[in-house]
């Protein structure tokens, strides 16, 4: 999946596929995981969030599913 970088001091970089409902998080620690079934509205919000890193802790990691990928 292809991932773009984002402004982050946690985050890397941000992929998502509209097909799968699939997003992508890359973090600065080398780990990326993938959240399923995400609706493109929590991705946009994500992407307009001030602290990414916060977004992803309070809207994303508790109501998705979740993948570990590995690089």
């Amino acid at each position: 999946m292809r991932r773009r970088p984002v402004a982050s001091s946690v985050i890397e970089s941000v992929g998502y596929d509209a097909a799968s409902r699939t997003l992508e998080v890359a973090f600065h620690s080398g780990y990326v995981y993938q959240y399923l079934d995400v609706p493109e509205f929590d991705v946009a919000g994500l992407l307009r969030a001030e602290s990414k890193g916060r977004f992803i802790n309070e809207r994303i990691k508790p109501r998705y599913r979740v993948v570990y990928v590995q690089e």
